[in-house]
C-alpha cells in the first residue's frame, strides 16, 4: 500500500495543525487528525498548545499503522484489493475508526464481491456521507472510477 499517497490525501482531508485544537465534534486533536487520548503527552493540555512537527509525524505514523491493521481486520486479504480501493478504505478508516466502519456491512459485502459501484452506493447511503461532505463525494467518485 502506498502510504505516502495516503498521507498526502489525509493531509488534504484532515489538514495538518501544529497545536492542540478541538475537532468538529469537540474532541481535542492535533496534527493530521490525531485524536488525543490519555496515553498522549498532549492529554489535558489546553487548546492552542503548540505541537512539534516531529511529534505530529510520530503520531501520524502510529495512526497509519493502526488504520492499516484495522483495514486488515475489516477485510480479509486487504492487500489483495486494488490500490485505489485500499486507499479509499484506509481514508474512511482514518476518518471513522474501526468500530464505526465495521458497521458498514453492505459496503463491506460489496467490496468483498468486488462490486465497486455498489460499494459507492453504500457509501452514499450513510450518515457519514451526509456529514463529511466533499471528502465523501471525492471518495465515492474515486470508488465509481475503479
Amino acid at each position: 500500500m502506498d502510504k505516502e499517497k495516503l498521507c498526502e490525501q489525509l493531509k488534504i482531508d484532515e489538514g495538518c495543525i501544529y497545536e492542540v485544537y478541538k475537532d468538529h465534534l469537540g474532541y481535542p486533536t492535533f496534527g493530521i487528525g490525531h485524536l488525543i487520548t490519555e496515553n498522549d503527552p498532549e492529554f489535558e493540555k489546553p487548546i492552542g498548545t503548540p505541537v512539534s512537527s516531529e511529534r505530529v509525524l510520530v503520531a501520524f505514523e502510529q495512526d497509519i499503522k493502526t488504520v492499516i491493521s484495522d483495514c486488515c481486520k475489516l477485510l480479509d486479504n486487504f492487500y489483495a484489493y486494488p490500490e485505489e480501493v485500499k486507499q479509499i478504505v484506509a481514508n474512511m478508516m482514518f476518518n471513522l475508526g474501526y468500530t464505526r466502519l465495521s458497521k458498514f456491512r453492505n459496503f463491506k459485502a460489496a467490496l468483498e464481491a468486488r462490486e465497486w459501484n455498489r460499494a459507492a452506493d453504500e457509501m452514499v447511503d450513510s450518515r457519514w456521507y451526509r456529514q463529511v461532505g466533499k471528502r465523501a463525494e471525492r471518495l465515492v467518485e474515486r470508488m465509481r472510477n475503479i
